[in-house]
């Protein structure tokens, strides 16, 4: 985590926006991990065991595969880098930039994807997991927000540069979809959860 955070704070390109927004994503995850596991056993939540125990070993892969996330924003950026660092004049110039950035997007754009498949796991947790640990659902769904807030902008912050306007538009039209629908659920668990605290 410190070599993390260290790269981050440095000037490097890389670790950025794409990969925090990965490693938010992971901590998320790691909520939803603790709750099941807080969970599990319990005979008050016996009749969810059987969900539970599915969320254990789900929550454990989609772990492994949003920290596979941050190296994989990362190594989506190199070739736009490199792009960038080409002259003008360079033979191919706008079809290699073209490329870079349609890759530079697809990468948040798949990572996107990976963040909003916890989303019905948070639902769940919230319904199904421990009373004494909601709040940290409610936790893990305010960092999952953050994520895919996060996450979008990159996606953004490339297809605005792409040529071709029809594809860029597509993705941003797909990415905005998730965001919409992902956030309105998001923010209903959190604002359900404190209304349960504060009562």
């Amino acid at each position: 985590m410190k070599e993390f955070l260290d790269a981050l704070s440095s000037k490097e390109p890389t670790p950025g926006g794409g990969g925090a927004s990965a490693l938010v994503a992971a901590v998320s995850c790691s909520l939803c991990s603790m709750v099941a596991n807080l969970t599990t056993g319990k005979k008050k939540y016996a009749e969810y065991q059987e969900r539970i125990d599915e969320y254990l070993v789900i929550l454990k892969d989609k772990n492994e595969l949003l920290q596979e996330d941050i190296k994989k924003d990362a190594d989506a950026f190199a070739p736009l880098a490199a792009a960038y660092s080409l002259d003008k004049s360079t033979p191919g110039y706008d079809e290699i930039m073209e490329k870079a950035l349609y890759d530079a997007a697809v990468a948040p754009k798949e990572i996107l994807e990976d963040i909003c498949s916890l989303i019905p796991v948070i639902e769940d947790l919230a319904v199904m997991g421990s009373r004494l640990a909601i709040s940290d659902v409610a936790v893990a769904a305010a960092c999952l927000e953050a994520a895919i807030k996060g996450c979008v902008l990159n996606i953004y912050i490339n297809t605005k540069s792409m040529k071709d306007r029809e594809r860029a538009e597509q993705m941003n039209a797909y990415a905005g979809r998730l965001v919409e629908d992902g956030i309105a659920r998001l923010e209903k668990v959190y604002s359900d959860t404190e209304g349960l605290l504060k009562s």
